[in-house]
């Protein structure tokens, strides 16, 4: 159970608030309700104790030229911003880490949550999300290259492996060896993109 204080409160209000009080009205949209505004168009004050995961009402009042109310009631659950779902951030990906390493590999990178969105505490904060990303290349041709042209290295030098595929060009895939041992790699999908990144 999560109880915020005064305190707590009052800073949660300041990063939705204060922090873009400097806002110009040109940059909220003046040709919808305000009710459908989001931060930072709008200033919300939340009650002054809250239990985590209860649904809690805001009083907002829309900062510029909108249709309608200008106050409004909304709810919100008690949480921080960080405990948001995923689909309700948005974080800056990184395409340079290794999505095939074993263990997973995580990165810290930054999250947003969206501007519809009501929390508390800082709207943008630190995540270690996993490394998922693709590079563009297909599981289905890197083994039909595999299958049929393996013992010249046409998989590797698909898969950006150029050095194994020279190998693999001037040993004949290993006498078959090599070509046979990339095929089940490749199926098994051990076998990856050179700079990390997932098949398609």
């Amino acid at each position: 159970m999560l109880k915020c204080d005064n305190d707590g409160l009052k800073s949660s209000t300041y990063d939705l608030s204060q922090k873009h009080s400097n806002v110009e009205n040109s940059n909220c949209p003046s040709d919808i309700e305000c009710f459908k505004l989001g931060d930072p168009c709008i200033k919300c004050s939340f009650n002054e104790s809250c239990v985590y995961g209860s649904s809690v009402n805001a009083t907002c009042h829309a900062v510029g030229n909108c249709t309608g109310e200008k106050t409004f009631a909304r709810s919100l659950l008690c949480r921080y911003c960080y405990q948001t779902e995923n689909w309700e951030h948005v974080c800056a990906y990184n395409a340079k880490c290794k999505s095939i390493s074993s263990p997973r590999a995580y990165y810290r990178t930054n999250c947003t949550v969206k501007s519809e969105v009501l929390c508390l505490g800082r709207r943008t904060f630190l995540k270690n999300v996993p490394c998922n990303w693709t590079g563009g290349y297909k599981w289905s041709t890197a083994l039909v290259l595999s299958i049929t042209l393996g013992g010249f290295g046409a998989d590797r030098f698909y898969l950006g492996h150029w050095q194994e595929g020279i190998g693999k060009l001037f040993s004949f895939g290993g006498l078959g060896v090599w070509t046979l041992i990339d095929v089940i790699l490749i199926s098994l999908h051990y076998l990856g993109p050179a700079d990390g990144s997932l098949y398609i």
